[in-house]
């Protein structure tokens, strides 16, 4: 009886082990393995950096400010010489983003310029993370990931427009503007 018992214990620890370790590629393990690769760059900013004053905020806006955490670039930078690995990196990239756990929200952009989409893990008011990847043909291509908890697409929305009404500091973002100029 002890024996079967252990054996029986011995199979849920297997089973669930075995579950936990994910053989996928993932966003994050993208992220990891190329930080730091040749052709990459990235970069992760805390959302304190943004020196938003929260006191211009309304109550919307700060609730998405509230609930954004950091966000992470990482950008493949194009030139002549890496096109082969240009288009081996885009590739990878989207096929981690057909992944069923990426909800699409958003797509748009053109063939001649480029073309962007926003997807995110979570729904409604309980969003982890927001995804913007977005290619240019003269440039290369960048995922940007949102990283907050509880977040909300339409309040993230709302914090759009602060940046929009230039309430922030352009070289705030120069790191991540320069890569789409």
């Amino acid at each position: 009886m002890n024996t079967s018992i252990k054996t029986i214990i011995t199979m849920l620890i297997l089973i669930v082990t075995l579950q936990s370790c994910n053989q996928g590629l993932t966003l994050q393990t993208y992220y990891v393995d190329n930080e730091l690769a040749p052709g990459f760059t990235s970069l992760d900013v805390p959302v304190s950096m943004l020196r938003i004053e929260e006191s211009t905020l309304t109550e919307e806006q700060l609730e998405a400010y509230e609930s954004v955490e950091k966000l992470s670039m990482l950008a493949f930078v194009k030139d002549e010489s890496n096109m082969e690995d240009f288009e081996a990196e885009i590739a990878k990239v989207k096929t981690i983003l057909k992944d069923p756990k990426y909800e699409e929200l958003m797509r748009g952009g053109n063939s001649t310029d480029g073309k962007f989409i926003i997807k995110c893990i979570g729904d409604g008011d309980n969003i982890d993370e927001f995804i913007l990847f977005g290619n240019s043909n003269e440039t290369g291509f960048a995922v940007v990931r949102v990283l907050g908890d509880d977040m909300n697409f339409n309040k993230i929305m709302e914090l759009a427009s602060v940046f929009d009404e230039n309430s922030i500091e352009e070289n705030q973002f120069k790191d991540i503007t320069k890569f789409f100029k």
